[in-house]
């Protein structure tokens, strides 16, 4: 028998967990009734989705603890020396209870404090934009500190926390500019842990100004600070979005001609009308007119409602090609039913798109 799917909302919060989170804070605060705590917290849980759970379980401290919130939040930080558990999901409401209680400029000293000490058992990458927001100064001066911080959440914190566009966040109206300055002190980290946050954050401002992240990545890059491996990982990671958008002055960045000699022919779809679940496979061929390096995607066209489309580009892969060489690509594009992206009955089009430029188009149908 198949083992039922747990769903994570339920893996990372349930009455364990919350257990463990409440024996911690107990441990330093006898006051607390941790059966009544427990029951509160989970007694809503069938009602809420995970970030929701999170916001739950800070409102239900709230409630519990202090009145007092540098007593409250002192009670949080003591309970660290009470567990060794890294990581674990119940925990980040500490972060949370601090953006909801203590953002103010009464306590931004100790707030901005804490935030720094929580991140090292859970992120505080969402709890930090609402300090951004209110006091953008101070803190970023905190997270140019944490930048220069030997541990190593701290460091992927000053990067992570001023993500233009970090998913799932409270928007934030920092300065895009002034926000490369803890990058410059991060792009040469030893942890893919912050070297994949700085690498981010330049996908997202990439999506703002794509300038700025091609001459950012020039200057790391005649540094010679970064192991010349992980500065390629930090360029290709940075500039993936718009590789994918064909922008030309990235292309040439990279050493991609921008207007490759190639020939591609015999568009082949193997089945030019598919059931949803069903895979679309298609060929193609590339013969090079002359040596060429290509990034070779395709595109696919959906149809939305209201008459509108959307595109989005897949990878292939990268190849270098001499003059004379002939390839044939072969892909199969899975249409599954997805929660994140409905699809609709009706026309599709496949466009090949190598070095940013279109070479070949089909259209093809899909029954939904």
């Amino acid at each position: 028998m198949a083992k039922e799917k747990v769903l994570l909302k339920n893996e990372l919060f349930n009455k364990k967990t919350v257990t463990v989170l409440s024996n911690a804070i107990k441990n330093v605060y006898e006051p607390l009734n941790e059966e009544l705590f427990i029951n509160d917290v989970i007694g809503e849980f069938h009602n809420l989705e995970l970030m929701d759970r999170i916001h739950w379980i800070t409102e239900t401290l709230t409630k519990h603890l202090p009145d007092s919130y540098i007593d409250s939040v002192n009670i949080l930080y003591e309970s660290l020396n009470k567990i060794n558990h890294e990581g674990m999901f119940a925990f980040s409401s500490y972060p949370d209870f601090v953006s909801l209680n203590g953002c103010n400029k009464e306590n931004l000293e100790l707030s901005l404090h804490m935030l720094g000490e929580f991140t090292k058992l859970f992120s505080a990458e969402f709890s930090i934009r609402f300090f951004i927001n209110e006091f953008p100064e101070t803190t970023y001066l905190k997270m140019v500190e944490w930048s220069k911080s030997d541990n190593v959440h701290q460091r992927r914190l000053a990067s992570e926390g001023l993500r233009p566009k970090l998913p799932w966040a409270k928007g934030i109206t920092f300065d895009i500019y002034k926000g490369i300055k803890p990058l410059d002190n991060l792009f040469y980290d030893k942890e893919r842990y912050v070297t994949r946050s700085v690498a981010n954050h330049l996908n997202d401002i990439s999506k703002i100004d794509p300038l700025l992240v091609l001459s950012t990545l020039s200057r790391w890059k005649v540094s010679g600070k970064q192991d010349i491996d992980e500065m390629k990982y930090i360029i290709s990671h940075s500039l993936r979005t718009l590789v994918k958008k064909g922008h030309k002055e990235t292309l040439e960045f990279l050493g991609f001609n921008c207007n490759p000699k190639i020939k591609v022919e015999n568009l082949l779809i193997q089945n030019d009308h598919i059931n949803i679940g069903e895979s679309l496979s298609f060929s193609f061929d590339i013969e090079a007119l002359k040596d060429e390096a290509l990034v070779i995607d395709y595109v696919i066209t959906y149809p939305k409602a209201n008459n509108k489309t959307s595109k989005k580009v897949f990878k292939i892969k990268k190849v270098n090609m001499k003059k004379g060489m002939k390839i044939e690509i072969v892909k199969n594009h899975p249409f599954r039913v997805m929660t994140t992206k409905k699809l609709y009955d009706g026309e599709y089009e496949i466009d090949i798109q190598i070095n940013g430029l279109e070479f070949a188009n089909a259209k093809f149908y899909i029954t939904v």
